[in-house]
C-alpha cells in the first residue's frame, strides 16, 4: 500500500510541474527519459538546452492511447490498424501534425513528428494524468543513456527538477515508419516486423 502510495504521489507531482511548463524524468519501455509538455514551446527548448541537443535533431511525442495520437496527427487508416494492434509497444508512427508545433518538436521542415505509445506502466501512468509528452532520453547529448531515476540524476542533476522513480529494461529502439503517404516506408528497423520496406 506504502509503494502505491508513493508512485501516485510521484506522478501527481509529475504532472503539476509538466502543467508548470517543467521538464519531468520518467522511465520508459526502453531508456529513461526527460520530458515536457509538446504544446509549451519554453517546456520544448528546456529538453534541448539541458542535454545540450541540437535543434536540428527533433524530438518525438509519447502519448497514452490511439486516440490521443489521432488528436495530434492524421493517421491513415494503416496507420490506424497498426496503432490499435502494437500499441502500446515498440511502434513510432511518423506522420503530419494536426496543427503546428513548437520548435523542436518534430521536423518542421518535413512537416512530421513521430508519435508513440510506450509499453510501461509508469510512463503510460503519467501520460493518463497528464497528456501527451515530448521525451528524449535522460543524459547529455551523446553521453551514455541511463536506465532509472538514480543513473538519470547522476546523468542530469539538478537541470531537471523531479526524476519519477522507475525502471527501464534498455530494449532494443522502437520501429519507425512514417504514414505521411498513401504506403509506409520504414525509416528505421526495429523488433516489429510490418511487411514493407
Amino acid at each position: 500500500m506504502t509503494d502505491n502510495l508513493a508512485a501516485m504521489d510521484a506522478i501527481e507531482r509529475a504532472a503539476k510541474l509538466l502543467r508548470e511548463g517543467k521538464v519531468v524524468g520518467i522511465p520508459t519501455d526502453t531508456v529513461y527519459g526527460v520530458g515536457a509538455d509538446p504544446l509549451q514551446p519554453w517546456a520544448v527548448s528546456s529538453l534541448f538546452e539541458l542535454k545540450g541537443r541540437e535543434l536540428t535533431k527533433p524530438i518525438g511525442i509519447l502519448v497514452a492511447d490511439v486516440e490521443e495520437a489521432r488528436s495530434l496527427v492524421q493517421l491513415p487508416l494503416y496507420a490506424l490498424e497498426w496503432s490499435e494492434r502494437y500499441w502500446p509497444g515498440p511502434l513510432t508512427l511518423v506522420a503530419r501534425p494536426v496543427s503546428p508545433l513548437p520548435v523542436g518538436v518534430g521536423d518542421a521542415e518535413r512537416r512530421t513528428v513521430g508519435v508513440r505509445v510506450p509499453d510501461h506502466p509508469v510512463t503510460l501512468a503519467v501520460l493518463e494524468a497528464f497528456g501527451s509528452l515530448a521525451v528524449t532520453s535522460a543524459n547529455p547529448a551523446g553521453g551514455a543513456e541511463t536506465l532509472d531515476e538514480v543513473a538519470a540524476a547522476a546523468s542530469l542533476g539538478d537541470l531537471v527538477p523531479f526524476y519519477v522513480p522507475g525502471h527501464c529494461p534498455g530494449t532494443v529502439a522502437s520501429t519507425v515508419v512514417d504514414v505521411t503517404g498513401g504506403t509506409a516506408r520504414i525509416l528505421r528497423s526495429g523488433p516489429l516486423e510490418l511487411g514493407v520496406s
